[in-house]
């Protein structure tokens, strides 16, 4: 499988720590110490991994920091109630909106606070370099950050290499405990490139070697060993938007009249002629003048650290899984300049602040242990923002199952674990002649390779590779639209309490039956490039499917949907839900793959191999509600449920 969920690169964060319950509705709460007299402590800013043990000394007076200083805004309580009272079926207030900058004038800073932020900060030595409407940006020296935030800058031992943080908590002047929501930037892990690049060229060009099947089951494995006691079809060529608009139930709708955005981070050079191209080819409407627009940074930065060529491949997939499945949605697509969490912070920012689009697709995100408090406030003040002017964010699960197998702990990702957003897990989806829902599984996927013989499958079922993101956050506390729906069991699994469980709901994410998906791409030797079609999968196409799905549904309203998990909820156990399994015929599932074992040709030899679907690491797709599809996947009706009656 390609690679293609996009990780986000942590700009200070490296640990779990503990959330206070309701951070995230209200941000992060101040609590006054008896030790720091006139001051306020913002919980979380000294990461886990500032040790005593670890400690290496002071950070050199001289060292440079740059960091940011969140604003909290006028009310944050009072925003966080209305974007639960907006976004709510049952309250009287569903729907009722406010203007991007209605929102900014009832909970945005104030220019009084603003200006009492910089002056507490160019006070203390540092400079202010940008003002937004989100934060107060500074740069200075190590003396100056530690005087404006009251505590010493040490350098860390992490792992084999040495950072900077805190040796304690940052906290601010007491008087402006209610204008700080968080601030980033005083540690430095890891340390990321701040000059200006250029995008680099596409990425080497990636090919699937087929035998394929045209839709699930049309070309069987004869030649190749059984599994599950029968013969297994080859790998679909994958799907199209015909193909996926029949099994979500798109009917007749089109998106005619909504705005989508699409968040990554860089911008691919070639994606107008690349949509084109695949749209025309495989039967999407063509795409209208003006329907596919880019907002872009003026520069970027940390390319070779991100790797810049490989989110080109994200933004293609995504703008052309919207398009195949709501194509005549608009659709922008609003570019970071990196893929750091200040960055993309920023691209969000921008989506909210200038209400780009009513629904926005994210495939990217990090393991929730890379994300501390200060970071979650940030992110959730935006999405808070966005609900009460109506905007919808959906992001991906993640591809790695329960991250045992890459973090070595039981984890969700993040920013799907938060409460304001709708996290979007995957399937394995059979889509069969005419067009016909088959039926769906959980995504997790075991692989087994070809014996040398050729008679059997080494080790079958194999060893797990990938799966869809799911569980219980540690950090984040139930909400109430889960309450109800979510089995206790996994609530509690790890409070009494309850906390939020991932994700809220499901689409085809399996790259063994993936979406293809066209892209322009480098020639081995780098001298060439070349639009090129190839079959891929993961949470990154799970999230822009719903989000297209949302579009038809939204078209179907008439009005926004704004933030739909309470939506999302209500129709749970309805007909408009494919409730998923992991095993819906009662038998094993798999499929036959040959791939080239370079990526792109026959030269470098061939490679068949057994992928058996339905096994997602330690998560299970069971009847209900569960972690690996929520409350499921979209049937018929779905769309057309949100028409107001």
């Amino acid at each position: 499988m390609r690679s293609n969920r996009a990780k986000v690169r942590a700009v200070s964060v490296a640990a779990t720590l503990p959330m206070l319950a309701g951070a995230l509705a209200l941000g992060i709460p101040a609590a006054h110490a008896a030790d720091h007299p006139l001051r306020d402590l913002l919980a979380g800013t000294r990461p886990a991994w500032a040790t005593a043990k670890a400690d290496k000394g002071a950070t050199s007076d001289g060292a440079r920091v740059s960091a940011r200083v969140y604003l909290a805004g006028k009310d944050a309580a009072g925003l966080a109630a209305y974007a639960k009272a907006v976004s709510d079926p049952d309250s009287a207030s569903y729907g009722t909106y406010l203007t991007a900058k209605q929102a900014q004038a009832r909970f945005g800073a104030t220019k009084a606070q603003v200006a009492a932020v910089k002056s507490w900060l160019t006070a203390a030595g540092l400079k202010v370099t940008g003002v937004t409407r989100h934060y107060v940006s500074v740069s200075g020296d190590v003396a100056a950050a530690e005087k404006a935030f009251g505590t010493q800058l040490h350098n860390y031992a992490k792992g084999s290499k040495t950072y900077r943080a805190p040796a304690s908590a940052a906290s601010v002047p007491q008087g402006l405990a209610d204008a700080v929501l968080a601030v980033t930037g005083l540690d430095n892990a890891p340390h990321m490139a701040t000059h200006d690049d250029q995008l680099p060229p596409p990425d080497t060009v990636f090919r699937n070697a087929g035998p394929f099947s045209s839709y699930y089951g049309s070309k069987t494995a004869s030649t190749l060993p059984s599994a599950y006691g029968k013969k297994i079809p080859y790998a679909v060529k994958g799907y199209t938007g015909k193909q996926l608009r029949a099994a979500y139930g798109a009917g007749k709708r089109t998106g005619k009249g909504v705005r989508v955005a699409i968040t990554d981070a860089y911008a691919s050079p070639t994606i107008a002629y690349d949509a084109g191209t695949y749209a025309k080819r495989n039967g999407d409407a063509a795409w209208k003048t003006g329907q596919l627009h880019q907002s872009l940074p003026a520069t970027y930065t940390n390319t070779e650290d991100c790797g810049a060529s490989g989110w080109y491949g994200e933004e293609t997939l995504d703008v052309e899984a919207v398009h195949a499945v709501a194509p005549a949605a608009d659709v922008t697509y609003v570019g970071a300049a990196s893929c750091t969490d200040g960055d993309l912070l920023d691209a969000l920012g921008k989506v909210v602040d200038h209400h780009l689009a009513d629904i926005v697709s994210n495939s990217w995100g990090e393991v929730e242990a890379a994300q501390t408090p200060d970071l979650a406030a940030a992110y959730d003040q935006v999405f808070q923002l966005g609900a009460v002017e109506g905007i919808g964010f959906y992001f991906s699960s993640g591809d790695d199952g329960d991250e045992v197998a890459g973090s070595g702990t039981k984890q969700v990702d993040s920013p799907a674990n938060s409460a304001w957003v709708t996290a979007v897990g995957g399937t394995s989806l059979a889509v069969g002649k005419n067009d016909s829902y088959l039926w769906e599984t959980g995504w997790g996927t075991d692989k087994a390779v070809l014996s040398a013989d050729g008679k059997s499958w080494t080790d079958f079922p194999g060893a797990f590779t990938s799966g869809a993101g799911g569980g219980t956050s540690r950090t984040v506390a139930e909400p109430d639209y889960q309450r109800g729906v979510v089995p206790d069991a996994l609530a509690e699994a790890d409070s009494a309490n309850g906390n939020r469980v991932v994700p809220d709901i499901a689409a085809i994410a399996d790259p063994n039956t993936g979406f293809l998906v066209g892209q322009t791409q480098s020639s081995p030797d780098g001298k060439k490039q070349a639009y090129s079609e190839y079959r891929i999968g993961g949470t990154s196409l799970a999230a822009p499917a719903i989000a297209a799905i949302q579009a038809l549904a939204q078209e179907a309203r008439g009005k926004a949907i704004g933030f739909a998990n309470p939506a999302i909820y209500a129709k749970y156990g309805s007909k408009v839900y494919h409730d998923v399994t992991d095993n819906p015929t009662g038998k094993g599932l798999a499929v036959a793959r040959v791939d080239f074992v370079n990526g792109y040709d026959a030269t470098g030899g061939l490679a068949t191999s057994v992928r058996s679907l339905g096994k997602d690491s330690s998560l299970s797709a069971v009847k209900g509600y569960d972690d690996v599809t929520g409350v499921g996947t979209p049937a018929s009706g779905y769309v057309e449920s949100y028409r107001r009656r």
